[in-house]
């Protein structure tokens, strides 16, 4: 008996899905690990407040700290009214004034004495007054220096009012022959331009402490001798330095 013939078996076209296959399951992706903060940047952070806030506190206290000191300060500005001394030339002689022309040049030798008057205005404050160097000069456009001397440190007390002698002198000093014969003339005349100059230290003192000094310089300039011998006592300018104005 013969058997039947074989059914050619079918292919299936491309991208056929056969519905009674189960579709594999998916895959799902890794879970993330959660990342944690490590304690050192913890550590930063906190530290980095730390600093901010120290920094914040640091210039608030230099803030108020200088509001402070400013207030204090013109409190006891107003309360003690501080005030320079106030310098006057009482007086100006020239005892000896010689002028010996030899061949090598002129000589000049002389001998001054004056009196300087110094007033302290403060009602509250004495002042300290350091080792005052002064120096005494003569003639116009050319200036002769006639000697210097030092009037020790002294501390004059609130409202006081002190006078010093002040004597100077210069021992075989060469000068230009004319310049020396013209003060030589002025001298005898009274048209005699002087110069009284001085440099010192002075520092208030309140309530028996002694504050810093400062540096001044006098100037009691431009001033006759006939002026001086009429009883005019100029009063004298005082330089403070640049920093302090």
């Amino acid at each position: 008996m013969a058997e039947p013939p074989l059914k050619p078996v079918l292919q299936k076209p491309p991208g056929y899905k056969d519905p009674n296959l189960t579709a594999p399951p998916v895959p799902r992706p890794p879970a993330r690990k959660l990342i944690l903060p490590s304690p050192l940047s913890q550590n930063n952070k906190k530290r980095r407040s730390c600093c901010r806030r120290f920094c914040c506190f640091l210039c608030l206290f230099v803030l108020i700290l200088i509001v402070v000191i400013v207030a204090v300060g013109g409190f006891l500005y107003l309360w003690f009214e501080p005030k320079l001394p106030v310098f006057h030339l009482q007086s100006f002689r020239i005892s000896k004034f010689n002028v010996t022309d030899k061949a090598d040049g002129s000589y000049l030798n002389a001998k001054t004495i004056g009196r300087i008057e110094i007033k302290n205005p403060n009602e509250k404050l004495s002042l300290n007054y350091r080792d005052i160097e002064v120096v005494t000069a003569a003639g116009e456009g050319t200036r002769i220096e006639l000697g210097s001397t030092i009037v020790p440190s002294f501390i004059q007390s609130k409202e006081n009012t002190t006078s010093w002698k002040i004597e100077t002198m210069v021992s075989n000093e060469i000068v230009d022959g004319g310049a020396g014969r013209k003060l030589n003339s002025g001298n005898r005349t009274g048209e005699l331009m002087v110069i009284v100059e001085a440099r010192t230290k002075i520092g208030f003192v309140v309530n028996g402490r002694r504050m810093p000094r400062v540096k001044i310089e006098v100037a009691c300039g431009g001033v006759r001798l006939k002026r001086l011998d009429g009883g005019n006592t100029p009063k004298c300018s005082i330089h403070l330095p640049r920093w302090f104005l």
